[in-house]
């Protein structure tokens, strides 16, 4: 795992799944390899009242239910669609969901304007269709064919990115859960296995882009993921994550208390503004999601490890904060400009602490950008 730039969650909790396994005395659907129970306590972590004889770390924070909800769809044999703002965690909970249920995650299909039937089907090895002809041998199966052949489950990124042709491809394979291959004259039918499904997820913003036809939102059961606004969740979201960034790059610095409640306090600050602005003009291009969040945290941990002192400042913060935020220019540069002047300026006079710097890093970044 150490040799990978990012593991996926069955090869990096690869040892909490072994454990969780050997325990498991529960029902479990069809192939899966974890109970719906324990499905829901390897993603959402262990309580004293579990008694279990270690802890099982959280991974994911946010209603238990919308697990639950999740975890009951694969069950039941229907699709799973996650859906939300960007930055909500969707992909994250479909990699765990996937690794909890059959220790595969990788089955992924990225939805693009240049997805086609083929990456949710098949293609073919033109050397050796060439060499011997078109068969089962020189047929390569596409991540969701091989996810109903090994009855496991599939994973579809962005799925209202994809065109209405490749979406229209989903309805049978969900519908029939088999794939014909009508190039070969035998042996030309893939079924599904017991245990696939396909999650698939689909930003809110990209309402409209290639809305999915009422067919194949009859074959998906959705679940919404909100936005994290309570301020604990995300401090521990963005604390876990955290925490994996300084483990990676073996990096030993500490992020002071203090200085998350400003990022915190920051992104609360900016969400508001942007809730009560008239006009996209008025607001920040981010989504200002707690993904975005992490990234701007991360961006400023790394820089003051490899530019700065080694320890983490409001002005290097601030300067990550405006430098990752500021996307159009000069809209956005104006929108932190109007922040800074009218919100972050009065509270570093009243409360002090970490926001005075916290102001100057802010307005340097912006003369720098300007």
């Amino acid at each position: 795992m150490s040799d990978l730039l990012r593991a996926p969650a069955e090869i990096k909790f690869a040892e909490e799944l072994d454990w969780l396994e050997s325990i498991d005395d529960n029902p479990k659907p069809f192939s899966w390899r974890l109970s719906p129970k324990m499905v829901r306590l390897f993603i959402l972590g262990s309580e004293r009242s579990d008694g279990l004889d270690r802890e099982i770390s959280q991974k994911w924070f946010g209603d238990r239910s919308f697990v639950e909800r999740s975890i009951v769809t694969l069950a039941s044999d229907r699709g799973l669609l996650l859906i939300g703002d960007p930055g909500t965690g969707k992909s994250w909970l479909a990699e765990l969901l996937s690794a909890a249920i059959s220790r595969n995650s990788t089955l992924v299909v990225q939805g693009t304007a240049g997805t086609t039937e083929d990456h949710i089907k098949y293609s073919w090895n033109v050397s050796m269709v060439i060499a011997k002809g078109q068969s089962r041998e020189s047929m390569i199966p596409s991540p969701i064919m091989t996810a109903m052949e090994t009855g496991a489950i599939g994973r579809f990124e962005e799925l209202t990115r994809s065109t209405s042709d490749v979406q229209d491809a989903l309805i049978s394979i969900l519908s029939e859960k088999y794939i014909s291959v009508p190039e070969l004259d035998s042996d030309n039918i893939v079924f599904a296995q017991p245990g696939f499904s396909i999650i698939a997820t689909a930003n809110s913003r990209d309402r409209g882009v290639n809305d999915l036809s009422s067919a194949l939102k009859r074959r998906f059961n959705f679940v919404r993921i909100p936005v994290v606004t309570n301020k604990k969740s995300e401090a521990e979201i963005v604390r876990f994550r955290t925490e994996e960034l300084l483990g990676r790059h073996h990096i030993e610095l500490d992020v002071p208390p203090t200085l998350l409640d400003v990022l915190l306090q920051s992104f609360a600050d900016l969400r508001a503004s942007a809730a009560a602005a008239g006009s996209d003009d008025e607001k920040l291009e981010s989504a200002l999601s707690t993904a975005e969040q992490i990234g701007v945290l991360e961006d400023a941990i790394l820089h003051s490890n490899f530019f700065g002192e080694r320890a983490l400042t409001a002005h290097t913060l601030a300067s990550s904060l405006v430098g990752s935020l500021a996307r159009r220019e000069p809209e956005d540069l104006a929108i932190l400009n109007k922040y800074l002047h009218g919100v972050v300026e009065p509270r570093s006079k009243e409360e002090g602490g970490s926001w005075p710097e916290f102001l100057e890093g802010g307005r340097d970044a912006i003369a720098t950008l300007s």
